[in-house]
Parts: C-alpha cells; structure tokens; sequence
C-alpha cells in the first residue's frame, strides 16, 4: 500500500503525533514529526515528503499560514497537504479546502479509517510522479 512514502506530521500535541506516527508506521509509511509550523516548513524544504499532515492550530505560525508558505516555495509547492483539525463544523471543512488544502481529516483520528484516507489523498495527487 504505502511504496516507503515519507510523510511529515506537523502536530503539537504529543498524544496525537504518537497515534498518528504509530498507525503509519504500522502500515508502512515513514514518517518524519514536527511539533511547531516553523519546524514543519524546514522539514518539508529539506526531505520534500510525500504528503504533509497539518494540525491547523500550532503554536506561533498556524497551519493556515504554514500551507500558504509550502505552496509559494518552490521546493515544497507539489506536496499534498491535508489539515488535521478538532474544528468539526461543516464551514471549517469547506474553509480549509478553499484556503488549499488537499483534504481534511478530523480528530481524534480513526485507527482504522485513518490509513485508507491517507493512502487515498497520495493516490489523488498522484505522488510518484514528482521529481
């Protein structure tokens, strides 16, 4: 299923950056964690993931502003991004995808939903086509 995709988790909640580490490693996927949105983009410009797991409220730089700057930099534009969120309201949804981000995920993550969503965003985007 995963091919030995890399994907970054941008998340400052311990809890939920071990779960989501957990259950994508379990299925095969690397993973590379960032607790802080400046962290995230250093990390995103250095080893280009294959999709980027955003928590969209960090500390300091939100994961709003973290999108908006990995989809001007050139290194990092092509990386899906999907927003993981507690906002739970239909609005929240669709205002995240307008602002560009590729999918949205809710938390808590679904153990067993959550590896089928991710691998269905990397299909979308098409991954082993960037360079």
């Amino acid at each position: 299923m995963t091919g030995g995709q890399v994907i970054l988790i941008v998340e400052d909640n311990a809890r939920n950056l071990k779960l989501a580490r957990d259950i994508l490693n379990h299925v095969g996927y690397r993973t590379l964690e960032a607790e802080t949105a400046e962290d995230g983009l250093a990390l995103a410009r250095a080893e280009r993931p294959d999709l980027v797991l955003m928590d969209v409220q960090l500390p300091g730089m939100d994961g709003v502003e973290a999108l908006g700057r990995l989809k001007t930099d050139p290194l990092t534009a092509d990386i899906p991004v999907v927003a993981l969120t507690a906002f739970a309201m239909r609005d929240d949804r669709d205002r995240l995808l307008a602002v560009g981000f590729d999918a949205y995920l809710e938390k808590p993550l679904n153990v067993r939903e959550f590896p089928g969503q991710v691998d269905a965003v990397l299909r979308r985007a098409d991954v082993g086509s960037r360079t």
